[in-house]
């Protein structure tokens, strides 16, 4: 590898002090290392690509600083560039991170020895029925209400046939490796990363049925927004990542499956999923 460019969640890292001590440790090496620059209103890619950092497409490795958050925006700009991405942890959790503050220089020595394996990662598309608006997601596809504190109601379709319909505050259409963000919160089930499937999960669900529904990947799921209770008209958000949004209006169709692009995520080490989960969980 030998071109770098760094994504830097600059709330995170204020005044670029490992942004920087990055650069130059690659560039001391005879890399070429680039910082990303944010999107302007005025760049034409962001019609296109409604995603936060414009990356060189001649990028061998992504480096990202921040928290997952940061990790998951930089992956969904990349999708479309089959460039690894490793992250480095200047959040809380880090799930997806890899590296830690403290091991930045030996992380970055085992990239350059080769040293490192690429796991791949399922990602998903969502794509609006009638107006064709898409977008992909590394984690998770999140449909909640647009306004007010009302639940909506959703059908759902697998493959085209109906399987059943909720009452909820929300609904959490979720990735193996999403299945440690708000599927989690919401009460789904963890998932190993490596594993492809897709979950389905209830947010606050107004039913006595709250369970995940697990799905395997080739599977086609359509969400269908319902008119309110009353009969009135109801509006909902369809979130990428927490980042992209789709809006819906009752009577809107929201197509997800399992997309053709996947996130190439650096792994430096050997630690297991389960070893992993384990140490988060006492944090």
């Amino acid at each position: 590898m030998d071109k770098f460019c760094i994504v830097t969640n600059l709330k995170k890292d204020k005044n670029l002090d490992h942004t920087n001590h990055i650069k130059a440790f690659l560039e001391e090496r005879g890399k070429t290392c680039v910082i990303a620059r944010e999107r302007t209103e005025e760049d034409p890619l962001l019609v296109k690509r409604n995603h936060l950092s414009v990356i060189p497409e001649d990028t061998d490795l992504c480096i990202v600083l921040g928290g997952d958050g940061t990790l998951l925006q930089a992956a969904r700009s990349i999708a479309y560039m089959d460039i690894p991405i490793i992250g480095v942890n200047l959040g809380q959790m880090g799930y997806l991170t890899e590296v830690e503050v403290e091991d930045i220089d030996d992380a970055l020595q085992k990239i350059l020895d080769g040293r490192y394996e690429i796991e791949e990662r399922m990602m998903l598309r969502g794509s609006l029925e009638v107006e064709g608006k898409k977008d992909y997601s590394l984690n998770d596809i999140i449909l909640t209400r647009y306004q007010g504190i009302s639940t909506i109601g959703y059908n759902i379709f697998i493959d085209g046939q109906f399987l059943c319909s909720y009452y909820a505050d929300g609904l959490v259409v979720a990735t193996p490796t999403g299945s440690t963000g708000y599927n989690m919160s919401a009460g789904g089930p963890i998932i190993e990363p490596s594993a492809q499937m897709i979950l389905v999960t209830p947010i606050c669900p107004h039913t006595l049925n709250s369970r995940s529904l697990l799905f395997s990947p080739e599977k086609v799921i359509t969400l269908e927004l319902l008119n309110g209770r009353d009969g009135q008209s109801m509006q909902a958000i369809a979130s990428f990542d927490g980042s992209g949004t789709i809006l819906l209006n009752s009577g809107d169709k929201i197509e997800i499956k399992m997309s053709k692009k996947t996130t190439k995520i650096i792994r430096l080490g050997r630690v297991s999923f389960l070893e992993m989960i384990s140490k988060k969980f006492e944090k």
